[in-house]
């Protein structure tokens, strides 16, 4: 059960954004990703609450930036309700897409699972509804996964497989690169991984 933190930097000139503090474990009926954000100065930004079923898709998603919430899951498609700063007015929205995405690595993980790629697979598309800080309104995103290279690492625990992702926007076209081990994210655009106390967690049927 992986606890540690990431820190956040703007891609363009790396000024320091924030970081994540958290906590995550794998389970037989799928995974589980809690953590509180703070800001460059150490204050509370936001955190983050999301559980995905053993197949990838998220059973529930918390999310808190600034004073906005949004509540979400796989529901025809997928569901969220928004909840502005006042708490007088909350917005309910469905897409039909697959699963979720923002600005936590915990989406990288789980977007991962839910496709199940093998190395030199062709690439997959997946709809995604995106929430982004601060406000955390909702923006439908097509993406393109591929996995490019699976590499095993020693550790004291035995192999670690490290696989290499090709993350592509389709709107824009703009491709990275996105590195994970198990249920971390070890390195992926704007994001690193700055302590781990424990290491990644496999998954129970990962690579079987």
């Amino acid at each position: 059960m992986p606890r540690g933190r990431y820190s956040f930097h703007d891609t363009h000139d790396h000024t320091p954004l924030g970081t994540e503090h958290f906590h995550c474990a794998t389970g037989p009926s799928g995974w589980r990703y809690t953590a509180q954000n703070t800001t460059p100065s150490g204050d509370h930004a936001g955190s983050i609450d999301l559980t995905i079923d053993d197949l990838g898709r998220p059973i529930r998603l918390e999310l808190h930036a600034a004073t906005w919430q949004v509540r979400a899951a796989a529901l025809d498609g997928v569901t969220w309700v928004r909840t502005d700063p006042t708490g007088e007015h909350a917005q309910e929205g469905n897409a039909p897409a697959h699963a979720f995405t923002g600005a936590s690595p915990a989406f990288l993980i789980a977007t991962a699972r839910l496709l199940r790629l093998e190395p030199g697979s062709p690439a997959t598309r997946v709809r995604l509804v995106s929430f982004q800080p601060p406000v955390l309104a909702p923006l439908t995103v097509d993406q393109s996964w591929s996995l490019i290279t699976r590499t095993a690492h020693s550790t004291d625990s035995g192999l670690l497989p490290v696989d290499n992702y090709r993350v592509a926007d389709l709107a824009t076209g703009e491709q990275h690169d996105v590195h994970i081990a198990g249920d971390v994210v070890l390195s992926a655009p704007g994001m690193e991984l700055e302590d781990l106390d424990t290491p990644p967690s496999t998954f129970p049927d990962a690579h079987a």
